[in-house]
This record gives structure tokens, sequence and C-alpha cells, in this order.
């Protein structure tokens, strides 16, 4: 097993080098995914697009009045 990820990734400087930067690209992915629901979860009802809809409405109401 170890010699087949041997020659698989590690004896070809390229080969390393490709995985290192689809390893690192998949992990920002997830792990910016995981912060991104983690951050809208802890301040859910603060946000803009939470606030958006009721800012919204609060300028058309206004308007119907005048």
């Amino acid at each position: 097993m170890y010699t087949q990820i041997y020659n698989l990734i590690f004896k070809r400087n390229s080969t390393f080098v490709a995985t290192v930067f689809a390893s690192t690209f998949l992990f920002q992915v997830g792990l910016d995914e995981t912060v991104t629901s983690w951050y809208e979860a802890r301040n859910k009802g603060k946000l803009w697009s939470d606030l958006k809809p009721k800012i919204l409405a609060g300028f058309e109401s206004e308007e119907d009045d005048e």
C-alpha cells in the first residue's frame, strides 16, 4: 500500500506538487463553507440578508403613506 502511494504521488515532483495544490484547494473550500455556515447560524437575524426584506418593507410602507 505504501509503495503504491509513493509511486502514485511522491515519486514525481510534479505529481506531488499537483496533489498538494489540489488538497489545499479542497481544504480551503471545505473550511470556507464550514466557517460561513457556522457564522450565519451564530448571527441569524443580524445579517444583511436577514434584515434587507424588513428594511425594504418599511420603505414601501412609508411610500404608501405619502
